[in-house]
């Protein structure tokens, strides 16, 4: 008996494709971003600008000397002034620390020592949970002027 091969229909072709097809469909758009226009500066351009302001005369930061202590722990307050780049001394400071039930004056009113350093000592007495951040707003006091630091923070464990 002789058998004879068979050939699928060549209307069987469409059906073969069409998954293909569709599964190109669905592949990424291609998108081009917008072409950027040339900008150019005429020569009156540097006339336009102004200085820059000069840095302020005093600076100073703030930080806590453990920045995640035990709820009941005893973390120190540090700050220091600077004039330029050298501390300044006799100049009073004050803090605030910022606690999630209230905030609570520093009691003590330091001056800074030679090299404008100041610290207070703070008690945290489990005023702030765990996990919660507090943070520590430092003003010094020079000259008639006032000048506030970065804050200092901590958050308890």
């Amino acid at each position: 008996m002789y058998l004879e091969k068979r050939r699928a229909p060549c209307s069987m072709l469409p059906l073969l494709l069409a998954p293909l097809l569709a599964l190109a469909a669905c592949g990424p758009a291609v998108n081009r971003p917008p072409q950027l226009q040339n900008v150019t500066f005429g020569r009156t351009f540097q006339n336009q600008t102004r200085a820059a302001p000069p840095p302020p005369t005093y600076r100073c930061g703030a930080w806590a000397s453990n920045n995640a202590p035990g709820a009941y722990s005893t973390v120190f307050i540090y700050a220091r002034l600077t004039e330029n780049v050298t501390g300044v001394s006799g100049a009073r400071a004050h803090g605030v620390v910022h606690f999630a039930s209230g905030d609570v004056a520093l009691d003590q009113q330091p001056v800074s020592d030679d090299g404008g350093y100041v610290s207070f000592p703070l008690s945290l007495q489990g005023r702030q949970s765990e996990g919660i951040p507090a943070t520590v707003d430092i003003n010094f006091y020079i000259g008639g002027q006032t000048v506030h630091c970065s804050s200092a923070f901590f958050t308890p464990q």
